[in-house]
């Protein structure tokens, strides 16, 4: 099992390409279920989700080719309907596989999902969107098993839709449903996130008609069929902040390419708060860290609000920041597993139910710590890179799960950091 060796105190300097995001990737390779003909990605990140995505395509029937980060793939041969907790245990995207091929070929048996030990993230509402379109729902022995068998053509029927709360997958789930059923869906409290719009925008190339995306009311006719089509996927924008937050706690100054900066308002503006400069150019964000950092009060909400998947990157910043501050996490109940990690270098970090207080000591000691999850690696090795001395950070596994060579683009902007086995 790989482990990475952190030799801290090294600002970092000069350019990172930001890569293609995982959360827009993952929806968007399983929207090629919904068509028969060739969807050809540009841009997909080389990542472990990606390959276990495509790894359970394939084992739906699914034709899938890969140049680099381009894919194409071609669903004109499913017949499997099963996705096994073998190739689902490891990733929470797969439940997303129910939706497309109910509505495509009116049955799928999808094991209940695995990914991140970070909360429940319960699925009752993607079950409860799917019945509500008339497919029928059996729960038994941790599978989810579901039909149209009994519906007119096997069709789902459009209908609309209230989701109990912002849910990403649930959305993603029921939006690619819809956009084969008969008649109109409606969702309602939808999320808005930028990767939805993604999804949105690429099933709209391949023929659906979408109305609402980044809204909270997303409105989808149904067709009978979708067509080739070509996409590229955005950019990863919780890579590009952490390589922000990098740059704020080294005292660095690196420039983040390949990206929409609009996208990445709630995160500038934290930069901001600690201490850094920020510059905003077309396509790309310059961070100019500032030694005297000041920590930030944190508060995740869904988009457009601050994002979790940033929450723990942020923690890494205030525990070496100036005076004492608050990070609220509302979205995930179990979503603090990095603070141990922390305090084992030295950090002062006191948790009370979903509120995490960081009392900035601007000091820590590199030591073994382990990852827990995938955003929790990430502020490991960002606490890693201003630690004093050598830090071994275990279990990166998690860390591959969402980072493109993340040990490359570290070490080409100055940092020192070792992969072992």
């Amino acid at each position: 099992m790989d482990k990475l060796v952190i030799d801290g105190g090294y600002p970092l300097d000069g350019e990172v390409s930001i890569s293609g995001a995982k959360n827009a990737a993952l929806p968007i390779l399983i929207a090629s279920l919904l068509s028969d003909q060739a969807l050809n990605l540009q841009n997909v990140p080389n990542l472990q989700d990606i390959k276990t995505c495509t790894k359970l395509l394939s084992a739906l029937g699914v034709n899938v080719n890969r140049d680099q980060s381009s894919y194409s793939l071609k669903a004109n041969h499913v017949s499997n309907f099963d996705a096994p907790y073998e190739l689902v245990k490891t990733m929470r995207a797969s439940i997303l596989v129910l939706g497309p091929l109910l509505a495509k070929h009116g049955e799928a048996k999808v094991s209940l999902p695995g990914g991140c030990a970070i909360g429940s993230r319960p699925v009752d509402i993607h079950i409860k969107g799917l019945e509500l379109m008339g497919a029928k729902i059996i729960i038994d022995k941790g599978y989810i098993s579901a039909s149209t068998a009994h519906l007119p053509n096997r069709k789902l029927k459009g209908c609309r839709v209230f989701m109990d709360q912002v849910t990403v997958g649930g959305t993603e789930n029921l939006m690619m449903a819809a956009v084969l059923a008969e008649g109109t869906t409606i969702l309602e409290n939808a999320a808005k996130e930028p990767e939805i719009i993604d999804l949105g925008n690429c099933l709209i190339r391949m023929g659906a008609i979408i109305d609402g995306l980044g809204s909270d009311k997303i409105k989808i006719k149904g067709v009978l069929s979708l067509k080739e089509a070509s996409y590229k996927i955005m950019f990863d924008r919780i890579e590009a902040g952490t390589f922000m937050v990098a740059a704020a706690m080294t005292g660095g100054k690196v420039l983040c390419n390949n990206i929409n900066p609009k996208q990445m308002e709630s995160v500038i503006q934290k930069i901001k708060e600690c201490g850094s400069k920020v510059d905003i150019h077309e396509n790309s964000i310059l961070v100019c860290g500032n030694k005297k950092l000041e920590s930030v009060k944190i508060i995740t909400a869904p988009y457009p609000a601050f994002p979790t998947d940033m929450q723990a990157q942020f923690m890494a910043l205030n525990v070496v920041a100036k005076g004492a501050n608050e990070i609220t996490e509302t979205i995930f109940e179990n979503r603090f597993m990095h603070a141990q990690e922390l305090i084992r270098m030295g950090a002062v970090i006191d948790i009370k139910h979903n509120t995490a207080i960081t009392k900035g000591n601007g000091y820590l000691t590199g030591t073994n710590v382990m990852a827990t999850d995938l955003r929790a690696s990430a502020s490991l090795v960002l606490a890693a890179l201003v630690a004093k001395g050598k830090t071994t950070i275990e279990r990166i596994y998690h860390l591959d799960r969402g980072y493109e060579k993340l040990e490359d683009k570290f070490n080409a902007l100055g940092a020192n950091i070792k992969r072992i086995n």
